[in-house]
């Protein structure tokens, strides 16, 4: 009755729209997820999913089975999950990925503290941003994601994930020396008119962040540099050629020939942990509790 690998296969459908999603995911066969869901079709009296398009939706049936199966399954994760910490001794692997402000501000310390209190946790770290480690996590192929999500440019987090949030703060107005609103302790970003831009990567999210949120003002940036290192993106501001937006978090080591203005409005990011529902270990646990330590306070 309702087993768990029944309602693992109805709740991986719920997350993915299709049985050959849900199987990817669970790293099963479509036809072994076939079988679980017809057993509980059979188990519960009543149909569970019906077609659409190329995929399958859930019942009404499906819709509320689904629910009482995200929690039993997270129930019984944090049963594991507390089990395994009654061990003591946390083990590898545990895959993450990180985009960069994180891998340098952050993970250099929480590493270090995971080390040194969980020797057998062998971890692997790599960097890139939500694009990428996301779909990497859905899939399986990454147990962790770090990531950042802007509260004008929220970063969609999939279904069938758990996330939580380590800690907010805001992006500053770099400016050179020289240019005429560095003396200001505020600037209004529509102020910023006469200086090209120097944005993350074309195509990546950060990107899409800086030239929303200077249309917002009315504006329509030229961006005339995309680098994907804020430090680089520091080393053109102070030789006078770009603006930039920076997230406090990489503001570690700013050049003597650059001004740091808050500006109005004021532009706010949340960084996150974000993993697959039901694969809580206490290995996620014990790293998303070395990333809170190393987190930041007063951002």
């Amino acid at each position: 009755m309702f087993t768990l690998e029944r309602l693992r296969a109805l709740h991986a459908v719920a997350g993915h729209g299709s049985v050959a999603a849900a199987a990817a995911a669970l790293h099963v066969t479509p036809s072994g997820v076939s079988q679980q869901l017809a057993k509980l079709e059979r188990e519960a009296g009543q149909r569970l999913l019906e077609p659409r398009g190329r995929g399958v939706r859930l019942t009404r049936a499906g819709q509320l089975l689904a629910a009482h199966a995200d929690r039993i399954l997270a129930q019984v994760a944090a049963a594991r999950s507390e089990l395994d910490a009654l061990r003591e001794d946390i083990i590898g692997p545990l895959h993450v990925g990180a985009i960069p402000t994180t891998v340098h501000a952050l993970l250099p310390a929480a590493l270090t503290t995971l080390a040194a209190r969980f020797p057998k946790l062998e971890v692997t770290l790599s960097e890139g941003e939500a694009e990428r480690t996301l779909p990497a996590v859905v899939a399986g192929d990454l147990d962790v994601a770090v990531l950042e999500s802007w509260d004008d440019l929220p970063t969609e987090i999939p279904a069938g994930t758990s996330r939580t949030v380590l800690f907010s703060e805001s992006a500053d107005l770099v400016l050179p020396s020289s240019h005429r609103l560095a003396h200001r302790k505020v600037v209004d970003l529509s102020e910023v008119d006469d200086i090209p831009w120097v944005a993350w990567s074309a195509g990546s999210g950060c990107h899409r962040w800086l030239v929303q949120a200077l249309r917002a003002q009315g504006m329509e940036p030229t961006v005339n540099c995309t680098v994907g290192s804020y430090r680089t993106q520091l080393a053109l501001v102070s030789g006078g050629l770009v603006a930039a937006l920076l997230p406090r978090l990489a503001q570690d080591a700013m050049p003597d020939d650059v001004r740091v203005v808050a500006t109005r409005p004021v532009l706010r990011r949340s960084i996150q942990a974000v993993w697959r529902t039901g694969s809580e270990r206490a290995a996620i646990h014990a790293f998303v509790e070395a990333l809170d330590a190393a987190a930041p306070t007063g951002k």
